[in-house]
């Protein structure tokens, strides 16, 4: 199965979502080439011991929204792992349980090493961090 015809199931239910997801309470809600977004609503659950939304969050749906727009170029037989995830928080996300929205794009699609950008931004387009990741390809054989 190519990547963008697994997310394509995974957004439509015929696979499952990552246990990941679950946990974390946010879904995969659009998918196209090079392009993937995941929309959660971060409550009091998620609360660090300040009050805030835990870090882990903000990692949590980044690295998810990072790797699958990489993923949704791959043929399939191919994969990927992270190589280097770089995150940077510009404001504490609300915890009333509005929707924030994890936007992955890929930067440069290569054949051994792929790169890609993500922003977490609010309902109005409201930054609140972005990211960038190196990925390796692989073959999934052997």
């Amino acid at each position: 199965m190519t990547g963008i015809d697994y997310l394509q199931a995974m957004m439509n239910g015929s696979l499952p979502q990552a246990a990941f997801q679950a946990t974390l309470d946010y879904d995969l809600v659009e998918v196209a080439e090079g392009r993937v977004v995941f929309q959660g609503h971060p409550g009091e659950y998620l609360a660090n011991p300040l009050g805030g939304v835990h870090g882990g969050y903000y990692a949590g749906m980044l690295d998810s929204a990072l790797g699958c727009a990489i993923h949704s170029l791959l043929p399939a037989g191919q994969s990927y792992t992270t190589l280097e995830f770089k995150l940077n928080m510009v404001r504490p996300l609300p915890v009333d349980g509005s929707p924030i929205r994890a936007i992955g794009e890929v930067i440069h699609p290569g054949r051994k090493i792929a790169t890609s950008e993500a922003r977490l931004v609010d309902a109005n387009d409201k930054l609140y961090a972005h990211a960038t990741c190196s990925c390796l390809i692989f073959s999934g054989e052997g």
